[in-house]
């Protein structure tokens, strides 16, 4: 098996470190949940779970049938594909002996601990704190502090204020079910209807354009976000990763370049 890097999460955020990472020539494998809640689908790899494949800028990640199956992940690694598995747990770990786990999951609390101790353990954002329960954090806050490699400390705490308007993440406004038909990029009207949590209707608070969209048919919690819509109004974001993604992803690559046991075996 050749050096791995195992990135916990497939969502926007996970999928642009994972990106930056691939370009660089490591072999990247995602570990996801059964049903992933990625909102930015069309730059999230986590759709593969669903889909068996998910393209994002020009770079394919394939869910693996088996996640226990060394032959059939290192199949879609030879292809020069990401493979996605369906692990929650991490319990893979055990057999790739990843070189780095990188958790990008996002969950803003304390991570749980792993059966597998990797050379370096790498934690994005609030939860983590350098080196109780990880080696190095990646500060995901937008500001000064963005994209940093904090190699004691913790990152800033979560303020669970998007940035610029507020009103631009969508928020479920009640428990159950997700309907919609709106699409991903498509332009929407101030106080047109984008989706549903069984009768509560979600307007556009504002007109721009759909940036993200939880998956239909998934189950949902009062409060939770389900929605992005973009004042820029340009649905050619869509399909980009994020500049705060790909800020994050190169702070992930300083941290693995800095440590010499692990620089010397990336691409090996």
């Amino acid at each position: 098996m050749p050096a791995i890097v195992l990135i916990r999460g497939g969502g926007d955020l996970a999928s642009g470190v994972a990106l930056r990472l691939f370009r660089t020539g490591l072999n990247i494998v995602i570990a996801e949940l059964q049903c992933p809640l990625a909102v930015r689908r069309t730059v999230s790899f986590a759709e593969a779970v669903y889909d068996g494949h998910a393209t994002v800028e020009g770079v394919t990640a394939r869910k693996a049938t088996d996640a226990t199956d060394p032959l059939g992940i290192l199949n879609i690694l030879t292809r020069r594909q990401i493979p996605v598995i369906v692990d929650p747990d991490c319990a893979a770990a055990v057999m790739l002996h990843p070189l780095a786990i990188i958790d990008a999951r996002m969950t803003k609390q304390p991570p749980e601990p792993l059966s597998h101790q990797a050379r370096l353990y790498v934690g994005l954002g609030p939860g983590f704190t350098a080196p109780r329960n990880c080696h190095a954090v990646i500060e995901t806050e937008r500001g000064h502090t963005l994209g940093r490699v904090i190699w004691a400390g913790a990152a800033l705490d979560d303020t669970s204020h998007p940035h610029g308007d507020l009103r631009r993440v969508l928020r479920a406004p009640a428990d159950g079910t997700l309907r919609s038909s709106a699409q991903i990029g498509a332009h929407m009207e101030a106080g047109e209807p984008i989706a549903a949590i069984d009768e509560a209707a979600i307007l556009a608070p504002f007109k721009g354009v759909l940036r993200g969209l939880l998956r239909p048919g998934l189950a949902v919690r009062r409060g939770m976000k389900i929605g992005d819509l973009d004042p820029r109004d340009d649905p050619g974001v869509c399909k980009l990763v994020s500049d705060k993604s790909l800020a994050v992803g190169g702070a992930v690559l300083e941290a693995l370049l800095t440590r010499p046991e692990i620089r010397g075996k990336l691409w090996v």
